[in-house]
């Protein structure tokens, strides 16, 4: 679109507004009727480890959620000469899952519960038993069942369950609803119906006896709802949550609300069958769009669905960027205490280009990057590791292409389950998030990784903010009976630029050769956690 073009499209109310919740970053993003972003603006963020929990403060949400608005709405005014007044629709995404628990009158029961907790191993393992069905420790129904076993005095108290993104969508709507994507990781969901199973739901509600509550599960959970169904309107109280100016109309549409999972598969038209992304970033996960049903549960494999609703096998490691992230902050601070300043957005592309020249197995090195616990190597609790013999071959492009496969160890266990037992076929994975943002390198470590092509996309730094703004785009423009997958390849991503690396076998070699000795070493990790707190 031309400059012409776009402040017709933002004045004429043409425009899509797409925001995620992200673990380290709020990001919203205005696309045009090309899909392409004209604006943008975001607000950085944190997790804090509080009585034990990972959590975020509502404070915070609210906060971030203007700031990065706020951003955008500058950008615009600045860029095209026009206040953002109205916006064809809106859609709001969030980290996935977790707990969110509210009383009658909508106050907070319990701080949030993110993704990162692993508190709920008991729980997880009684719901898997009884749905034969894997029921992993970050979905809200473990928490809620966990919660429940523990007796927890806000449980009978109980009104509504949600997640971030559904949160945010009732607050700025009134309308309690989840996209069927994240619905999936709140309870399981049948996909011959896009609802809560049924007779899942039936099993779980026979638990409820004797827990003294007085309701049952769906009394409390968000309606489930399809990609391109509407999902309730911009109200004035939350265009006073979004736009505190004012500035901003209500009765604008909203769709569905999803998780980051789910805006990933859309952000990397990803969710067609035998098609595969990765989103690699703070943690990292697998989404493959699968062809038939596996044949079996697997307590390292969740089932959920894309957006529209086709079944997925999710492959999810709570951890992947944040321990280089930390290494990456201490040889920085070593340049600033030499007198030289180098930034972060300098340094990250440094190292990581570095790693190219190590040795294909990184060197005889060994590393393990769990900041929190890890789910699909049994470790209740985190304990980032770095280990070497004497004879390991210690050069700082070995450390880099070491701790650049650590990220992706544990997803490789994963999807191992899927290539080696299931025998899933891919004929591509597309990969997004800050682990792909330096040229060539985490395409070539995660090609190594799943032994397929790997693409990224020149959107595909946009990431969940994008995704959710396209969903909203589909909802507002898709015809009557028209597939996502055949809008988003018709529509979004006909003609996209990218770049495809096939696996090279030398990387191959030596990412399976470091994957050895990780599966070796897993008892150093193991007794770190459990000698060392």
């Amino acid at each position: 679109m031309n400059q012409s073009d776009t402040r017709q499209a933002i004045a004429s109310g043409k425009t899509v507004l797409g925001i995620e919740f992200g673990s380290t970053r709020i990001k919203a993003v205005l696309i045009g009727t090309d899909h392409a972003p004209i604006a943008s603006g975001s607000f950085d963020w944190e997790n804090r480890y509080e009585d034990g929990i990972w959590t975020y403060s509502l404070a915070d949400v609210w906060t971030g959620l203007q700031a990065g608005y706020r951003e955008l709405a500058d950008e615009v005014r600045k860029t095209y000469g026009l206040p953002l007044k109205t916006i064809g629709a809106i859609g709001f995404s969030g980290m996935m899952h977790g707990y969110m628990v509210f009383d009658a009158e909508g106050n907070l029961l319990v701080p949030f519960r993110t993704w990162r907790n692993t508190i709920t191993g008991q729980a997880s393992e009684q719901l898997m038993e009884l749905f034969e069905f894997n029921i992993p420790q970050r979905w809200s129904i473990a928490h809620l069942y966990q919660a429940i076993l523990n007796a927890e005095p806000h449980v009978p108290r109980i009104s509504h369950l949600t997640t971030l993104a559904g949160y945010v969508h009732w607050q700025l709507t009134g309308e309690k609803v989840l996209g069927v994507g994240e619905a999936s990781g709140v309870f399981p969901v049948d996909s011959r119906t896009n609802d809560y199973d049924e007779a899942m739901v039936g099993l779980f509600n026979g638990r409820l006896e004797g827990a003294g509550v007085s309701w049952q599960l769906r009394d409390i959970l968000p309606e489930v709802l399809v990609a391109g169904e509407p999902a309730g309107t911009l109200s004035e109280e939350g265009v006073s949550l979004l736009d505190p100016t004012g500035t901003l109309e209500p009765g604008i549409p909203l769709c569905p609300p999803e998780g980051d999972a789910g805006t990933g598969m859309v952000a990397t038209n990803s969710v067609a069958e035998r098609t595969a992304n990765v989103s690699a970033g703070t943690s990292v996960f697998a989404m493959v769009v699968l062809e038939e049903p596996l044949s079996k549960v697997y307590p390292e494999i969740d089932m959920v669905t894309t957006p529209a609703g086709k079944p997925v096998a999710m492959v999810h490691s709570n951890n992947c960027t944040s321990d280089i992230n930390a290494w990456v902050a201490l040889l920085q601070e070593f340049t600033a205490a030499l007198g030289v300043e180098v930034s972060r957005s300098e340094l990250f592309p440094m190292l990581y280009r570095k790693a190219l020249e190590g040795d294909a197995d990184g060197g005889n090195l060994l590393a393990y990057n769990y900041l929190s616990g890890e789910h699909i190597t049994h470790m209740e609790e985190g304990r980032p590791l770095f280990v070497r013999t004497p004879e390991s071959r210690f050069t700082l492009a070995n450390f880099m292409r070491t701790h650049l496969f650590a990220s992706l160890g544990a997803l490789k266990i994963g999807l191992d389950i899927l290539f080696e037992q299931e025998h899933v076929a891919l004929d591509q994975v597309l990969g997004h998030g800050g682990f792909f943002r330096t040229p060539e390198v985490g395409q070539r470590m995660m090609a190594a990784a799943v032994g397929v092509p790997v693409s990224v996309m020149e959107t595909a730094g946009e990431g969940g903010a994008w995704g959710i703004a396209l969903l909203a785009a589909y909802m507002l423009n898709g015809a009557e009976g028209e597939p996502l997958a055949t809008y988003l390849a018709d529509k979004v991503f006909a003609g996209e630029a990218g770049t495809t690396l096939s696996p090279d076998p030398r990387d191959v070699e030596g990412f399976a050769a470091f994957m050895e000795r990780y599966k070796q070493g897993l008892v150093i990790e193991r007794a770190a956690v459990d000698a060392f707190s």
